[in-house]
């Protein structure tokens, strides 16, 4: 968990957070909540990392204990893997068209969605799992993106191509965001 932008100009509430992925990865410390408050748990948590890391024992966040934090912080941090392709079977000839309905119209919705985010013709559709109006002018953008007819039906050749560019059109959307 890294803290939000939104974090900017809360120290204390920075400081939690932080606090809180170290007590994730190693019980030793105690787990924090990132309230914005200094209170006596934050304290403590100070205090424990103090010692463990044989730092003065104050309980107070200053220079030394923060940019001894930081370090121990950033490897803490959960590991985003990468978007690995989705396997989902489509039958040959399987079609969903305008107005139809399909549990895996929700999976491409979903890709759609995050297609959106990188190719900007691509609209994006509401997790619905009917192949409404705004699904059908995403899909058909796609298509075109991918030079497939421009039907703005799911079929599996459509959905062949929505699952291979999915892992690298997420992979993109999740770098954007750690920058």
């Amino acid at each position: 968990m890294r803290p939000p932008e939104s974090f900017v100009g809360q120290p204390i509430r920075s400081l939690q957070t932080m606090l809180q992925v170290i007590a994730q990865n190693d019980t030793d410390y105690p787990s924090v909540i990132p309230d914005g408050i200094y209170g006596p748990e934050t304290m403590q948590a100070v205090a424990v990392f103090q010692r463990k890391q044989m730092l003065p024992v104050t309980g107070i966040a200053d220079l030394t204990t923060w940019e001894a934090i930081v370090p121990i912080y950033e490897p803490s941090l959960p590991k985003q893997d990468a978007a690995v392709p989705i396997e989902v079977v489509w039958n040959p000839g399987s079609v969903v068209k305008s107005g139809g309905s399909h549990p895996n119209l929700f999976l491409a919705q979903g890709m759609l969605a995050v297609l959106s985010q990188v190719y900007h013709s691509v609209s994006m559709p509401a997790l619905t799992g009917i192949l409404d109006e705004i699904t059908a002018d995403s899909l058909a953008s796609f298509q075109m993106l991918a030079g497939l007819p421009m039907t703005g039906n799911l079929d599996r050749t459509t959905w062949t191509h929505l699952s291979q560019q999915y892992p690298m059109a997420a992979n993109r959307a999740i770098s954007r965001c750690v920058k």
